[in-house]
Order: C-alpha cells, then structure tokens, then sequence
C-alpha cells in the first residue's frame, strides 16, 4: 500500500426489530484518524485499527489507532491488537475486545457472524483511474451478535464490503452518500459521489441472494433532514416520496450513518444510509475534535 493509500472492511447489521444495530470497520491507514492526517500518510500499516460500534440503548464507540506492530494478516484474517476479522469460506467472524471512548468507557468484548448465503465477483472504480474501489462481497447476509453486555445478542439483517485506495480521500472527493436496502429480490446499493475534478459518481446496483449483480436504474434524489450537525443528505426514492431517518447511528460534524426508509420501484425498504462531507472533515477544527475519540496506542505486543 503506497503512502497516502488505504484499505478496509466494513460491516453493519440491524436487528431484526430495529431497535440495536452494529457497525465494524477493519482500517489498515485509518482514513479517518487524525493521528494518520498528522503522520503526513506515508505508512499506512502504523495506522490501523478495528472501530466497533454499537447503536441503541447502551450503545457504546471504540476506535484505537495502533503501531504497526498490532498489525498482522493473512489470507483469511486481520489481526489488529487484541481485535481480529476471520473468513472461514463460509461465514466472517469477528472477535471483539476493545476498549470504548469517551464519553463512557468500558470494556466491548465477544462474537459478531456474519454468514451470507453468496459472495459476488465485481468491484467498482470510483474515479476513472481506478484509484479508488469498492468492493461489494456481501451485500445481503445475515448477522447474529454476540456480546458480553446485556442486551447486546441479536439476529438481524447484514452486510460485508471494502474500499480501497491508492490516494487520499478529500484529494478526490468533496462528499458522497452511500446506502445499502435489502428488497424482496435481494438488496439494492447506491453509491453517489461528487469528485474534485466535478464529475459525479451515480451507481445503482442491484444483488440477487446468489451473488449475482447488476447495474439498475435509480429513482431520482430525494432530501433527507439535516443532521444534528446539519449535515446535508440525501438518499434515493420513488417520485412523490420522502425518504425519513427511522434511526440514527453514528452522528458527527462530517459523517452521518442511520437506518433509512425510503420507496423503491414502490417496495417499502429500510436499510443503512451514510453521508461523509470530505470538506468537513478537511478543516484543521475537526481533527482535534477526532482525537478525544480516537486514541493513538502506537505499541503493541502479540
């Protein structure tokens, strides 16, 4: 991985009510750590991580920047610090013994599955050099959590993806919206970006429960409400409908993710909807703010 460069591992999932939701992201060069910003990005393997997540009543943030030395992989498996994502061929498991951040710390330890019934065989330049990809594995599985706090055991709806890139973010990119919408038939993705050079990005894409995937035509762009720090977003949706928040995840000066519910092709779907403002994130206020979140623990010892 060149300096500046990136890859990670995204994971979410909704309970099946609703109510709880999880999000793991396995970062080699944390794209968004302060610590890698400061660095000047030229070793991307000394800032890695695995950030946990958990939504709902309890719901608690751990996002460690780590040393070089708390990374180790294989073919199957990340391993960062105490914390690891395992591909068994069949089923992604990851172990969790993190230590959350501010404002309540705390111990988030145990077992998060995700097992998708097929995993697909495309990837999606987001710019036209191919300097950065997403990658798509599972964007329909099934995710069943098991952590050591009450409450924290459920079965819901998952979903497994990668980004890679060779270049920093904001260079590319001034925002972008994402959302994954399990349907009847599968799952639909939208991926809408604004780059620097002024071109838009608008990918549609559909998946079928055997891994198949297909570009689809989107229904136009629809307004979602601000955020708490009145972010703008927007997500897609059929002619004559509003799409509305049903939960909000991660809220931040310039990141947004909540389970949406909008209308596509006149099926009713909620799913997991991101918006990221790479300008935001660009101005030397935010950083700072990040590193109360974010602890720099630049040793580790297997």
């Amino acid at each position: 991985m060149p300096p500046g460069g990136y890859a990670w591992w995204y994971i979410d999932g909704v309970s099946d009510d609703g109510k709880r939701a999880v999000s793991v992201i396995g970062f080699i060069g944390s794209v968004f750590s302060p610590w890698y910003a400061w660095s000047g990005r030229g070793n991307p393997s000394n800032h890695c991580c695995i950030n946990v997540a958990t939504y709902g009543r309890g719901g608690r943030f751990a996002m460690t920047d780590r040393g070089q030395t708390a990374l180790r992989q294989t073919s199957d498996m990340l391993t960062i610090g105490p914390s690891s994502l395992h591909w068994t061929g069949k089923q992604l498991v990851i172990d969790v013994d993190e230590i959350s951040s501010l404002p309540i710390i705390s111990r988030m330890r145990g077992r998060i599955t995700l097992t998708p019934p097929a995993l697909t065989q495309i990837e999606l330049p987001l710019t036209a050099d191919g300097a950065h990809v997403w990658r798509p594995f599972a964007p329909i599985a099934r995710i069943s959590v098991d952590l050591e706090a009450e409450g924290w055991q459920f079965d819901g709806h998952g979903y497994f993806d990668s980004n890679f890139g060779t270049r920093v973010l904001e260079e590319d990119f001034s925002s972008w919206t994402w959302a994954r919408y399990p349907t009847q038939s599968g799952a639909t993705c939208f991926y809408d970006a604004e780059r620097r050079d002024g071109t838009r990005l608008e990918a549609a894409i559909g998946f079928t429960p055997d891994g198949q995937a297909a570009h689809v035509s989107a229904p136009g762009s629809a307004r979602l409400n601000r955020t708490l720090w009145a972010l703008p977003r927007a997500t897609r949706a059929d002619p004559g409908h509003r799409p509305k928040q049903i939960k909000s995840m991660l809220d931040a000066p310039f990141y947004s993710r909540s389970v949406v519910e909008t209308v596509l092709n006149g099926e009713r779907v909620q799913g997991v909807h991101e918006a990221l403002d790479l300008n935001r994130f660009d101005s030397p206020i935010i950083k700072p703010m990040l590193a109360c979140r974010v602890p720099r623990r630049a040793q580790w010892k297997f």
